[in-house]
């Protein structure tokens, strides 16, 4: 039932693939894959509070989920939550020093923040573990040009 509801959500069938999930969830309320794939149908229709309430569910049978965390972090990150997405993030880091998903989603949630000089050391270190990660390559290269922007507009006050 869960590869049918993912199929459904492939082909976007968002209303019918959520309610194979709930049928998967109602028959085993700790299947992890099944509340995390729900939360992603839901992030793709735009119901990114639910998917954090169905990440914070899935986190509490497995705290140490990364499909979760980061997954809880970039639905905070798109409602404008960016500390409680780098806080995902962080956690995802601090199990895994290597995720390239978490070190670059951070670097963007940074740069909304305004801190370009970080989120650009958070794409080069994602891009060190992976040297085609797109996210990365692509956010480092926007980072380096706004931080030149910046650069010169402050040599010209």
């Amino acid at each position: 039932m869960l590869s049918q509801a993912y199929e459904l959500c492939e082909d976007g069938n968002y209303s019918e693939a959520l309610i194979l999930y709930d049928l998967v969830i109602k028959k085993n309320p700790k299947n992890v894959r099944a509340l995390i794939d729900k939360g992603v149908t839901l992030q793709n229709i735009d119901k990114f509070n639910q998917a954090i309430q169905i990440y914070d569910k899935a986190l509490k049978i497995e705290p140490k989920n990364l499909d979760a965390l980061i997954n809880k972090g970039s639905a905070l990150h798109t409602c404008e939550k960016y500390a409680e997405a780098i806080a995902c993030y962080d956690k995802a880091i601090k199990i895994d020093k290597k995720c390239t998903m978490a070190l670059a989603y951070k670097g963007l949630s940074l740069g909304e923040i305004g801190n370009l000089q970080e989120a650009l050391q958070h794409f080069k270190k994602a891009l060190a573990i992976d040297h085609d990660y797109d996210i990365a390559n692509i956010s480092k290269k926007i980072a380096q040009d706004l931080l030149k922007d910046f650069r010169k507009k402050s040599k010209t006050l």
